[in-house]
Parts: C-alpha cells; sequence; structure tokens
C-alpha cells in the first residue's frame, strides 16, 4: 500500500509499504477513505523527531470502510463505514470506564511513563502505524471504532477522530459560565472548532485569538470577536479587558500548545534537541527540554482571578517553567490532557445531523490526494494559501 512516511526533520515521503494485516482476534482492517492532517503531526515533523524512526507511518486521523475483521469480531462487518478515535483504547479496562480513555491501562506506555498509546505518534505513544495511508490495522475492533451512517460525506464524521472531541473537552474544561467571556487562543483547526462549539453551546462572547489575517477571517464570519495578535500583547490584554468591564476573560483555551511564537530561547532548544541524534535528542526532551510558552504566559494574563485556563494545544517540554505564584495569585483553574474521545462520542455525534450547525461539511479548506501530502505539510507548516485544514484522500470513497 502507499503510506505517508517519516524521515527526518521537515522529510515526509510517500512510500510504499506493506499492507497492514490482521495480528488479534479482535483486530480490524480498515481501507482509508479521508484522513486529516493535524497540528499535533507538526510536532513530529518539526521537534519530536528523535522519538520516530525512519519509515514511521504518520497520521491519527482517519475513517473507512471495514475491509477484513478478525474472528473475534461481533460488533463490525465487511463493508461499515467506521471513524477511528487517534488514542487507542479498550474501552474496558477502569480508566476507561471513568470516561479517560487517553490514559487506557491496557495501552499506556508506562516504559515511556506516557498514557493510551497514539496512531501514527512516537515512540513516546507506542509507535503505532498511522492513519495516512490506504490501509490501517485498528486493534479493538469491538469497541474502538465508530461506527457512522453511510450516505454523507466523509467531512460530516471525520472529525470525530480528534478535531471534534479534542475542541469539545477543551471546551467543557473551560467551562466559561453562559454570560461570561470565553477567549480562544490560535485559531487553527482545534481553536476554530472551540468557537464554533462554544457558541453552538450558548457562551454570550467568544473571542478568537491568532495573528494569522485568513484565520482571524474564518473565524469572524462564524460570528467570533476576532483579535490580531500581529498588533501585540499588550494590545490584546488591553482589548479582552475593554471586552469585560477590565476583569479578563472567564476563561481561556489555549489551542497553541509548544509551537507558539515567542521564546526564542526556548525554540533555540526545541531545535537543538531536534536535529541531536536520536538518544541525545530525546533524552535532551525527557529531562532539559522547555516549550515556547507565549500563549500559555498570555492566556494567563488574560483570564480573570478565579478564571480557568484549558489547554489543549500540545506541551512536551519536561523542563518547562511555570509561573506558579502568578497562577496561585489569580486563583487560576488549570485542566488539560489528550482528549477522551469516546467520552464526548454520545454528545457530539447528535450535532452532526443535515443541520450542520458547527459547518463541518466546509471545515476543510485543501484536500489533497495522498500522494500529495509532502507538499502539503510543509504549506500548513507555514501558514500558506489560507490553509487551515487539509485532508487526504488515498483513494475514492468506494461504497460509500
Amino acid at each position: 500500500m502507499r503510506a505517508l512516511t517519516f524521515h527526518g526533520r521537515r522529510d515526509v515521503r510517500v512510500d510504499t509499504v506493506p499492507d497492514p494485516v490482521i495480528e488479534k482476534p479482535d483486530d480490524v482492517i480498515v481501507q482509508v477513505t479521508s484522513s486529516g492532517l493535524c497540528g499535533s503531526d507538526l510536532h513530529l515533523y518539526e521537534i519530536l523527531t528523535p522519538f520516530l524512526d525512519e519509515g514511521d507511518i504518520l497520521g491519527h486521523e482517519p475513517m473507512g470502510i471495514v475491509a477484513e475483521t478478525g474472528p473475534g469480531v461481533t460488533e463490525l462487518s465487511v463493508g461499515d463505514r467506521v471513524v477511528i478515535p487517534f488514542n487507542i483504547n479498550c474501552g474496558n479496562c477502569w480508566t476507561c470506564n471513568q470516561g479517560l480513555q487517553s490514559q487506557c491501562e491496557t495501552t499506556q506506555n508506562t516504559e515511556m511513563g506516557t498514557g493510551a498509546s497514539l496512531f501514527g505518534y512516537t515512540k513516546l505513544y507506542g509507535q503505532v502505524p498511522g492513519g495516512q495511508a490506504e490501509y490501517l490495522r485498528v486493534p479493538f475492533g469491538n469497541s474502538l471504532p465508530i461506527k457512522v451512517p453511510s450516505g454523507p460525506p466523509d467531512d460530516r464524521f471525520l472529525y470525530l477522530s480528534d478535531v471534534l472531541p479534542t475542541a469539545y473537552q477543551a471546551v467543557q474544561y473551560a467551562d466559561t459560565p453562559k454570560d461570561g467571556t470565553l477567549v480562544v487562543l490560535g485559531l487553527g483547526p482545534i481553536g476554530d472548532m472551540c468557537t464554533r462549539l462554544a457558541r453552538h453551546l450558548g457562551v454570550r462572547q467568544v473571542i478568537g485569538v491568532d495573528r494569522v489575517p485568513e484565520r482571524l477571517r474564518r473565524a469572524e464570519a462564524r460570528g467570533t470577536t476576532a483579535l490580531d495578535l500581529r498588533h501585540g500583547d499588550s494590545e490584546t490584554t488591553g482589548a479582552v479587558k475593554a471586552l469585560t468591564h477590565g476583569r479578563g476573560a472567564d476563561a481561556v483555551i489555549d489551542a497553541v500548545g509548544m509551537e507558539a511564537h515567542g521564546s526564542p530561547l526556548a525554540a533555540a532548544g526545541q531545535r537543538l534537541a531536534s536535529v541531536l541524534p536520536d538518544a541525545l535528542g530525546q533524552k535532551m526532551m525527557q529531562t532539559a527540554g522547555s516549550d515556547r510558552t507565549a500563549a500559555l504566559e498570555l492566556a494567563i494574563g488574560l483570564v480573570r482571578r478565579g478564571g480557568t485556563i484549558s489547554l489543549s494545544g500540545v506541551y512536551g517540554g519536561a523542563a518547562t517553567p511555570m509561573p506558579l505564584l502568578t497562577l496561585f495569585d489569580k486563583q487560576i483553574q488549570l485542566r488539560m490532557g489528550q482528549a477522551n474521545v469516546w467520552r464526548w462520542v454520545p454528545e457530539v455525534l447528535p450535532l452532526l445531523d443535515d443541520d450542520d450547525p458547527l459547518g463541518v461539511e466546509g471545515f476543510a479548506t485543501h484536500r489533497v490526494p495522498l500522494e500529495q501530502a509532502p507538499e502539503a505539510y510543509k504549506m500548513f507548516q507555514e501558514k500558506r494559501d489560507d490553509a487551515v485544514k487539509v485532508l487526504f484522500t488515498p483513494q475514492p470513497a468506494a461504497g460509500v
């Protein structure tokens, strides 16, 4: 089959690799019809390269058609249409039963000190082949795949794999009062969807902050108040205070994470770790790595006293400094973590009806053949061509 594989920092290629096969009785093989390019994939492209091997298959936002089932699969049949959550969980352990599927005790990577395994996401999370490919082996076929109806286009359901549950969890963790103000930092796919969900759920004032004009216009077109970060942090903070009677936002979602602009020393450290030999780069990231925290620092400045910061942007530096005095003094609640996809599916799935209140069917800005994935990664990383959400199509969605 054809699949997108890692070959080095900023070097991904579409190669011919062996087809996946059934390895356990409850495995299924999915013929991928669509797969998303996530902002987290750029961390692999740029920063987390020491935790990847040449030839690793990337991608964690796939959907498709069941092509083969193991002998222990009873809940799916060949031809069923499914979305695959990005985190791999058994659905039956103690943490899964608590709605903490991203911490699944069956697939936790205890040797790395990390949570549940993820598709296409480094040695830190199981080094499981990803979904930017023609076919994907999916474990836990009776509980992990999300079965969806045939008929509507892939775009209706694809975002159940990551974007929708991640944004929904971020909004729920923010816990903004209905008559309050939510600020979303970063209007990439997750931040953009956060603004849509918050408005749909009835938050009175939603403010989106970014430095890319096209992303600001896109959010503003759906009723979000857009603030251009290119004018500077102080002006952004002043604008938010002016909109909130001088108090600041009730909640802030940081949808940016480790690759925020600013923090030049941390940025230099990230670049150094990414080009060191793997063993040294891994050690540096795990013990001395620090993130660019400009977005987090801005979030702390924007939130009111007693407010909440919800982190959906990924941070990975073990030595990232935290301004604990300010967090304590302002009595800020801080919530974060990988999205627990199945925890939110029952609440999100009903929103994906013909009325399309979240605009999912028009959410993607680019649809490209899988063969063009390397160019798409570069375009997305450089924020060119108004790219917000890129979808890969490994092959026509036959039978859908």
